[in-house]
């Protein structure tokens, strides 16, 4: 018997899309993360977006997020989703939807712009959900980073604690400003 769509779950996911390519979304996450077509995902990207979407391959290594500037905002995401997690219940694209929303509120209310895409956020939710990544407290502040899985946890001091020697020196886009006394 063949399955009956429902025009509700239907719209929902249409609207699930909409939220994801408004937030810059690649197109592959729109395909994972609902059940529509491609053709029709691709019709519209192009009407939200103005545009057609990127092509090529989504960003596969986990080392993008253990340098320090993508590693201090990986964190701040991943903290925010877990919250989220841990007190709301909603499916798992809608916790990555209003996780990275909370960030960019949180980045924009300091003045500093994203270095993670709600691509690469998707990503990373995938990558420690997968056991690639994980969340490290650091022995010094108690903040919880991103980390590989196989860090040594007793000794590991977070890149906010112990920023490299060149750390904030920068004027690029959402370079962090490191207080005085954090040096």
């Amino acid at each position: 018997m063949p399955r009956i769509k429902s025009i509700l779950s239907e719209a929902r996911q249409i609207e699930r899309a909409v939220e994801l390519i408004k937030l810059g979304a690649r197109l592959q996450v729109l395909e994972s993360e609902t059940d529509l077509s491609y053709e029709r995902l691709l019709r519209l990207y192009k009407e939200v977006a103005g545009r057609s979407p990127s092509k090529g391959q989504l960003p596969f290594s986990t080392d993008w997020f253990m340098t320090w500037q993508p590693n201090v905002h990986a964190s701040l995401f991943l903290n925010i989703h877990e919250y989220l997690n841990k007190t709301v219940e909603i499916d798992e694209i809608d916790a990555v939807i209003k996780a990275y929303r909370l960030y960019l509120e949180q980045l924009q209310a300091q003045g500093l712009d994203p270095q993670l895409s709600v691509t690469r956020a998707w990503r990373l939710v995938k990558f420690v959900d997968n056991g690639m990544l994980t969340m490290t407290p650091c022995r010094q502040c108690g903040g919880h980073f991103v980390t590989h899985p196989h860090e040594i946890a007793r000794h590991y001091v977070c890149g906010l604690c112990n920023p490299p020697a060149r750390a904030g020196k920068g004027r690029a886009a959402g370079s962090l400003r490191i207080p005085a006394a954090a040096h």
